[in-house]
């Protein structure tokens, strides 16, 4: 064991080192297929209006307000692509389906349920008022607007109008490649027997299910061994087709703990510990080409809880979202939570409504290597430093994972 040469950092600092010093990638035009879920590296602009013409928003018949009403001859139909051709004269109605074109002449519709029907002619209400039941152009978007913003994921409402819009290419940012590892002779492929002192390796697919959730693409290395020529011989060629490195385990200080040591040597180590329970050893470095490195700790919880509270914002940092942490909000706690010391304490809770409030339920033990405290959890709640704890009923922030 060797006694650790980096200082202890608050939380908060060593959040604002690792965002001050990640990039954000560089963008990419993509088809309109890959484009889900990226976020948008420029404004998206309308071209042209939204809709495009007067359309039907019901089934119906078509007419001029000033005819007053009344009985009027049905002179055609307007469908959906099929649009009613020449203009509607006094005393015409035409029959028109939902999203047909609302004919020239016509300022309003009638709805199908308010007409009497006879024949070739229809009876309408009487002073039946101009503007109804239809869509004008660019009622929805008019050109110059913006429908989405930079910075802004494009999910299925911002598709769905960049699809109506025309447009079939959008410039997004790239998505970081993270190449992804555990370390330790301990540990076990997962479906392999175990030996004597032996894990299966956990850590490495709950990180992979955290990176991809966080729109990372993930390049699974393996399980690196505890030796140093073979582990630095993975990590160079990982780093060298990877904008992203995160390793789990071999961050503390015992004298098979390689990792610091390693990124030491390849690049500059800005955190080695953090006055964080749990993840303590969490480290991070830059390499060369703007590269980044996350050493996250070996027990299960503390990997997870660091990435969340570390990893996530970077990532998102790194494909340009506009929004980089999960919603906080204020809980009241149902439990007497006790503090962690002179370290931040993110506590696994359960989540339920109470009136106007949100109580949190502790998830149970907190060990950093009781990976059921965090299965189904709905938040982290932030526990400040300190040495007396807070008592059932005080109100904390918590970092939302889901709501009930």
């Amino acid at each position: 064991m060797r006694a650790s040469a980096y200082p202890m950092l608050a939380a908060e600092e060593a959040a604002g080192l690792v965002l001050d010093r990640t990039p954000v990638l560089e963008s990419e035009e993509v088809l309109l297929e890959a484009a889900p879920g990226r976020v948008a590296a420029a404004d998206v602009v309308a071209g042209r209006e939204l809709p495009g013409f007067p359309a039907s928003a019901v089934d119906g018949y078509a007419i001029r307000s000033a005819d007053g009403g009344g009985r009027l001859r049905v002179v055609g139909e307007s469908a959906a692509g099929r649009p009613f051709t020449g203009a509607l004269e006094h005393g015409a109605a035409a029959r028109i389906l939902t999203g047909g074109v609302l004919p020239e002449g016509a300022d309003s519709v009638v709805m199908v349920e308010e007409v009497e029907q006879d024949g070739d002619q229809v009876v309408v209400p009487e002073a039946y008022g101009a503007g109804r039941n239809f869509h004008a152009p660019g009622a929805d978007l008019r050109p110059g607007d913006v429908l989405v913003r930079r910075g802004h994921p494009l999910g299925s409402a911002e598709i769905g109008l960049v699809a109506a819009l025309g447009i079939d290419r959008l410039r997004v940012h790239r998505r970081p490649r993270v190449a992804l590892m555990s370390t330790g002779d301990e540990l076990v492929e997962v479906g392999r027997p175990l030996g004597p002192g032996q894990i299966t390796d956990s850590n490495r697919w709950a990180l992979l299910a955290a990176l991809r959730e966080a729109g990372a693409e993930v390049d699974l290395l393996g399980i690196a061994p505890d030796r140093p020529d073979p582990l630095r011989e993975l990590v160079l060629g990982a780093v060298e087709r990877c904008d992203v490195l995160v390793t789990s385990g071999g961050v503390s200080v015992g004298t098979h703990d390689l990792v610091k040591p390693l990124l030491e040597s390849l690049g500059e180590v800005h955190v080695g510990r953090v006055k964080l329970r749990p993840g303590k050893p969490f480290t991070f470095a830059t390499l060369p080409d703007r590269k980044l490195a996350f050493g996250l700790p070996g027990f299960p919880v503390s990997s997870l809880v660091t990435l969340e509270v570390f990893v996530r914002p970077a990532l998102r940092k790194l494909q340009g979202h506009s929004r980089l942490h999960r919603p906080e909000l204020p809980v009241r706690l149902g439990y007497d939570a006790m503090a962690g010391g002179d370290r931040t304490e993110y506590q696994r809770v359960i989540l339920r409504r109470e009136g106007p409030d949100l109580v949190a339920t502790s998830t149970g033990s907190q060990s950093s290597s009781r990976l059921m405290s965090l299965a189904g959890a709905h938040a982290l709640v932030r526990i400040p430093p300190g040495d007396d704890g807070y008592p059932a009923g005080t109100y904390v922030e918590a970092l939302i994972l889901e709501l009930p």
